[in-house]
């Protein structure tokens, strides 16, 4: 069965779930407001993100003012496009080369798996947010960096998953067969177990954008990422706490935007690892080009 074929019944078995249709659904919600709003904030506003609409923290128009006398529903919509971009890269980013190093050592075993697996335990002692907080300090806060750090910071993670799952298919009777038929190891690890380590890559996945998004809100509410005069949910609530009080909608919709989208992919997650669970229970490890053909 090729990686599509596995794929498909998992995302079957997971949309089955009533759980994953309310976490598509509030994510695609607050995905559809981060994508749509740069274009349409200034339409339905009347404003840009960084246009003077009235005195600081004035309530008026439809979420107020900030500090600065921005329209704060504006920046509200153009504020999560950004944020989405860099956590979606950075979990692509994590994803990639943790699925790669895992299957490296769980198929090869021996000193490169230990080389692997104790690489990841020195990266893993370190607390994620606080390796991110010295690279930038290093460096500054750029764009690619956050996405690096943060991705390298994914990557022990995905690589332990990736390898539990390789070492429980590696001596399977169709990667044998592969292994007699001369196969390369490349190939085998592309065509024979990354289609059956699919489902808890795919849960991973889930995990992985999750945290993103809140590292990348973090760094920003620190004034290490995403910097002014830029957009940002994780920069106006920074930027707005201070009038909390006063206007909170400065602080409220970035918030509510960020905890809803991690329902959503909490809720998504939830479903792929329950379905993943279900399709270990009832099904063998599909097989490498059926064994022999």
């Amino acid at each position: 069965m090729t990686a599509t074929t596995t794929q498909s019944t998992l995302l079957r078995r997971a949309w089955a779930l009533p759980q994953a249709k309310i976490g598509l659904a509030l994510t695609v919600v607050v995905v559809g407001v981060a994508v749509l709003g740069p274009w349409v904030g200034p339409w339905l506003t009347g404003h840009d993100t960084t246009s003077f609409a009235g005195k600081p923290f004035q309530s008026g128009g439809i979420a107020g003012t900030d500090g600065l006398g921005r329209d704060v529903f504006t920046r509200f919509l153009s504020g999560g496009l950004t944020l989405l971009i860099y956590a979606v890269l950075a979990t692509a980013l994590g994803l990639v080369l943790g699925a790669v190093l895992g299957m490296l050592a769980g198929y090869s075993g021996g000193w490169l798996d230990s080389l692997i697996m104790r690489g990841s335990d020195v990266l893993l002692s370190f607390p994620q947010l606080v390796f991110a907080l010295l690279a930038i300090a290093m460096i500054g806060p750029e764009g690619w960096l956050l996405v690096l750090v943060i991705g390298i910071t994914h990557a022990p993670r995905v690589a332990r998953v990736a390898r539990q799952a390789t070492v429980a298919v590696k001596d399977a009777d169709f990667i044998r067969a592969a292994r007699m038929y001369a196969m390369p190891r490349r190939r085998i690890l592309l065509r024979e177990v990354l289609p059956n380590i699919t489902g808890p890559l795919m849960v991973e996945l889930g995990l992985r954008l999750t945290y993103s998004i809140g590292y990348v809100a973090s760094l920003s509410f620190l004034g290490l990422g995403i910097q002014p005069p830029t957009a940002d949910w994780g920069l106006m609530i920074n930027e707005n706490r201070i009038a909390l009080v006063v206007e909170p909608w400065g602080v409220l919709l970035p918030v509510l935007a960020i905890a809803v989208l991690t329902v959503g992919t909490n809720l998504i997650t939830d479903s792929l690892a329950s379905a993943a669970a279900g399709t270990s229970q009832s099904g063998k490890p599909q097989t490498a080009k059926e064994a022999s053909a």
